[in-house]
């Protein structure tokens, strides 16, 4: 079994970071988790079905049209929703998944265990790893 620190440097490991519930209003936690990646030199990708564009980055709009390469997602969104986004990542070959301190729930921990993912969902947040500056 892997520490969490072993889990958060597997995840950071990727070569691009999806951002699930990524949001145009900056005081947004999808806005910040994005522009920390920004701060940190990371490709990001954010996902919003609606918005076509996010701190100057291209949206996809959903987890299906990432990029083969995201294989760590960020998810910023009400455990309902996170649930469905499991099972979209699953499907997808996301090997990574960091449930942002709120976005958690028992059925996708679960789920994510079950499937055999690297889940970071201990209360953890990328904003304190990476550092996140306003």
């Amino acid at each position: 079994m892997e520490t969490i620190g072993e889990q958060i440097e597997t995840f950071l490991a990727a070569p691009s970071f999806g951002v699930i519930g990524a949001s145009i209003k900056r005081e947004k936690y999808g806005n910040k988790v994005l522009r920390c990646y920004q701060q940190n030199q990371r490709n990001v990708i954010p996902v919003n079905p609606v918005e076509k564009e996010i701190e100057g980055v291209v949206c996809v709009v959903s987890v299906d049209a990432l990029p083969a390469e995201t294989v760590s997602i960020s998810v910023i969104t009400p455990p309902k929703i996170t649930e469905q986004v499991v099972e979209q990542a699953i499907a997808k070959g996301i090997r990574n998944i960091w449930m942002q301190p709120g976005a958690e729930s028992p059925a996708a921990v679960a789920a994510c265990q079950t499937a055999g993912l690297n889940v970071i969902a201990d209360g953890s947040c990328v904003l304190v790893v990476l550092g996140y500056h306003e």
